[in-house]
This record gives structure tokens, C-alpha cells and sequence, in this order.
């Protein structure tokens, strides 16, 4: 069989990759941006760029919660991997081909950790079978353990496990881009909301 185009050009560039090198140890200088109020603060900043946040007690409260978003209530095709939080009526895991969830109306998913400097949450595949669950439905819930704040990226930078996940990345606030005669707009690309719920007891 004959190589394609496609395959040619992904060999060339496989073989020029260049070597792996070591991550750099980051200075101990400072002072480092903190806050009096990591929590108050990354929820400030989750809302400016168009997020918003609800602490809850329990699973069973952010569950409540998402039952009062009418937008999850309407949702024809809805998923959680977030057990206690939402239901399903997609099974996810018979789903071997990620493009069959192009049509998913809301999802809840699992964040480790957040960050108070920009708003930002740490996502891996812990928890998700396909990745592309982080971006896209048209809406998005976020369960994040509310003691798991950290004041600026410097400390998150701390906390990541390199090499640990297949897929990892840091998620703020909903899709936007203000590239469009300088106007922003919300959802432009991926997600066109999120709440994120931050639970004090996942017992």
C-alpha cells in the first residue's frame, strides 16, 4: 500500500523530534502573589472571565445544585463521571470513538485543583475515558475539592505530576475569544458556560 501524504510528513517530523530535556527548577525568589482568601479569590476571577463558582457541603448538595441549572435540565444528551453528581444518559463507556460525543448538551467532570492568581482548575484523565469531555459541550460542571486552592501558578507548578498523565491541562472559565472586531465573545470555541462546585466532603 501506497504511503499517503499525510504519513510522510508525520515520519519526517517524528524523526527530527528534538531530544527530551529536563524540566527547569524553578528559582526560589519572590515574593510569590498570595491571597488573604484563596477561595474568595479564585472565585472573583472565575467569574470575570465568565465562570462561576457554588460551594456546596456535599456531593449530594452540588448534585441538588446542577438539578436547579435549567440549562442541565433541557440538556438532551448529558453525562457525568462525577459519581453522587448528575446522572447520564449516554453510556461512556461502550463509546470507543471521541467524535461521538460532539453532541453532548452538558457534561460534569473532575478537577484536582485550583488556582486563585487567574481562575485556572488542573484537569487530568484520571477520571475521563476521552478527553475531549473538557471541551466539548456546550456546557460544562466542574467538581473541585473546595480546600484544594492554591494562591498563583507558582505552587501549582509544584503540585503537577510530569509524565504521570496521559492528558493534563489547566481550564479557566468558559470558551472566549475577543479576537472578533475586538469583541468578546463567550463560547466562541468549546464551552459556552461553567459552573464549577467546590465541595467541602466527599465522604
Amino acid at each position: 500500500m501506497t504511503e499517503s501524504s499525510r504519513d510522510q510528513i508525520l515520519a519526517r517530523l517524528r524523526s527530527v523530534l528534538p531530544e527530551s530535556a529536563p524540566l527547569p527548577d524553578l528559582p526560589p525568589i519572590g515574593p510569590w502573589q498570595t491571597f488573604e482568601d484563596p477561595y474568595a479569590r479564585f472565585c472573583e476571577v472565575l467569574e470575570s472571565v465568565g465562570g462561576i463558582c457554588i460551594r456546596v457541603p456535599t456531593l449530594a448538595a452540588a448534585h441538588e445544585q446542577l438539578n436547579q441549572i435549567a440549562a442541565w435540565n433541557d440538556a438532551k444528551v448529558r453525562l457525568s463521571v462525577v459519581d453522587g453528581v448528575g446522572d447520564s444518559n449516554v453510556d461512556l463507556s461502550s463509546i470507543d470513538d471521541p467524535h461521538e460525543l460532539e453532541n453532548v448538551d452538558f457534561a460534569v467532570v473532575r478537577g484536582q485543583f485550583a488556582v486563585a492568581e487567574n481562575g485556572a482548575i488542573w484537569v487530568t484523565d484520571d477520571t475521563v475515558k476521552h478527553r475531549v469531555l473538557y471541551f466539548l459541550p456546550q456546557r460544562l460542571a466542574m467538581v473541585i475539592p473546595a480546600s484544594e486552592v492554591v494562591h498563583n501558578m507558582h505552587e501549582a507548578y509544584g503540585r503537577l505530576e510530569i509524565g504521570k498523565h496521559t492528558f493534563a491541562a489547566f481550564v479557566s472559565g468558559p470558551s472566549k475569544t475577543a479576537d472578533i472586531e475586538q469583541s468578546l465573545v463567550i463560547g466562541a470555541h468549546g464551552a459556552r458556560a461553567l459552573t464549577v462546585f467546590a465541595v467541602e466532603s466527599f465522604d
